[in-house]
């Protein structure tokens, strides 16, 4: 289908996290400091903008246009919006969104349209009110230039969206090195299956809501001995973007000091070479193994689990949760396990038959561990 980014630098503005005038108030988004950040964004021939309805407690959306719309000529810049199935019940309820989007942006069409967060229990709901073909309308008619949808599920589920929808034209996805081999979030996994259908990728949560940026000790170490002037951040967001099949790499900035230093090292952007990307992977491991449960995910322990509970993927949730314990906002691992036991038995659901525990090559308690991920994701 071609370059439907046009060779776009790989670096997105996500407009999720912007500056605050008060950071117990996630809507009192600083226009002025935006304004800034934008103009630096567009100066140095970034030009790729994504909002979505709920983001800055709704203001989002608002801020694009006096931030952006408002002051830059439409071909300037490039921006993409989303269908979130919370916000509407109706086949009329798709259009009084979209056109009050188009509004609130001051805009005639977007550039590009997801339909948000796909999962398994949203999915009959996107299904049955029509939005694939509905979306695909808006493309014909001028409204919409690209069409896609993003998801944090797994690589299975989108493969059988993909094949379902082969009209969506690309995929936003959860990429970051924790989770590159991660049993629960299955980055890996979900960036093949769209290569597998030949769709480009848009990546979110490069830097895990800034987890990567806040490393332990030993890695940050090993970062500024192979970089010294690098920030840490930017190893996340490099490893990201340095995959052929990524086009944009969306990061949430929420000051003029992270607008300066990924637009930076990203300006003459350079995959990781060989050696860097040994040290990411095995900044990875030290990450993994600073908390939680040290769960290898061989799956052994699933095999004849008599209430199919998906052992190893809530270990690796709960591991990543607890890695971001702490951090204020939205994260994603309660979204991947609510999924999960919809396919899987609950972690609550265990009927300790030990089983899992007698083929453990780890030698686990994992009765005891089920019972700690289903306190942390059920209460």
């Amino acid at each position: 289908m071609g370059d439907i980014f046009n060779n776009a630098k790989k670096l997105g503005f996500g407009l999720m996290r912007l500056p605050l005038l008060d950071e117990n108030d996630e809507g009192s988004i600083d226009i002025e400091q935006m304004k800034k950040m934008t103009d630096h964004f567009l100066e140095m021939g970034y030009t790729y903008f994504d909002t979505a309805i709920m983001y800055c407690g709704m203001k989002s959306q608002d801020a694009v246009k006096e931030a952006l719309t408002s002051r830059y000529p439409r071909e300037s810049y490039t921006l993409a919006t989303k269908l979130h199935a919370d916000f509407f019940n109706t086949l009329e309820g798709r259009d009084e969104i979209f056109n009050d989007q188009l509004e609130r942006m001051g805009v005639t069409y977007f550039d590009y349209y997801l339909i948000h967060d796909i999962g398994v229990e949203r999915y009959p709901k996107y299904e049955e009110l029509d939005c694939f073909r509905w979306l695909q309308e808006k493309k014909e008619q001028g409204l919409v230039r690209h069409i896609g949808f993003s998801s944090h599920d797994s690589a299975e589920f989108i493969d059988r969206v993909l094949t379902d929808h082969p009209e969506m034209e690309f995929v936003q996805l959860q990429i970051n090195y924790l989770d590159w081999e991660s049993e629960g979030v299955q980055s890996r996994k979900c960036y093949e299956v769209c290569e597998k259908h030949g769709k480009p990728v848009i990546v979110m949560e490069p830097v895990r809501g800034g987890t990567l940026a806040k490393v332990p000790d030993e890695v940050e170490k090993m970062f500024k001995e192979y970089h010294p002037e690098d920030s840490i951040p930017s190893w996340a967001i490099r490893f990201a973007a340095s995959h052929d099949n990524v086009k944009i790499v969306l990061s949430g900035m929420s000051n003029m000091e992270q607008m300066l230093d990924n637009t930076g090292y990203m300006k003459d952007f350079e995959p990781l070479n060989d050696e860097e990307m040994d040290i990411v992977n095995k900044a990875s491991k030290i990450i993994q193994e600073s908390v939680g449960i040290p769960c290898t995910g061989c799956s052994y322990c699933t095999e004849g689990c008599p209430m199919n509970i998906a052992i190893p993927r809530y270990f690796a949730l709960y591991n990543a949760d607890e890695l971001e314990k702490g951090q204020t906002g939205w994260r994603p691992q309660q979204s991947y396990y609510d999924r999960l036991s919809l396919v899987f038995g609950k972690a609550s659901e265990c009927i300790s038959c030990g089983q899992c525990e007698g083929i453990c090559p780890q030698h686990l308690p994992i009765m005891d561990h089920l019972k700690v991920v289903a306190e942390h994701f059920e209460k």
